[in-house]
């Protein structure tokens, strides 16, 4: 098996919007799925998803790239906040 293929990793957002309006929002992006949530939250979403994307293109990087702790620290950069584990 000295020829075998190592499979292409790959990653994604998922963003849950919990709370809701009445209205079903789905929408899609380069490494992102946002689902649900009230107008304000999934604008929201939708804004720190693109972001993450814009930062990690100025690294030259992709999401299926960068260490989990370079993750955190873009996430940090376009306002999420990491809760603690319990």
């Amino acid at each position: 098996m000295a020829n075998a293929k190592k499979p292409k990793r790959k990653a994604a957002l998922l963003g849950l919007g919990l709370d809701s309006d009445g209205h079903k929002r789905v929408t899609k992006g380069d490494n992102f799925l946002l689902v649900g949530g009230a107008k304000d939250t999934h604008e929201e979403m939708t804004e720190k998803a693109i972001k993450i994307n814009e930062k990690l293109k100025a690294r030259g990087k992709q999401l299926e790239t960068v260490s989990r702790e370079e993750f955190d620290d873009i996430a940090h950069e376009v306002g999420l906040k990491k809760f603690p584990a319990k």
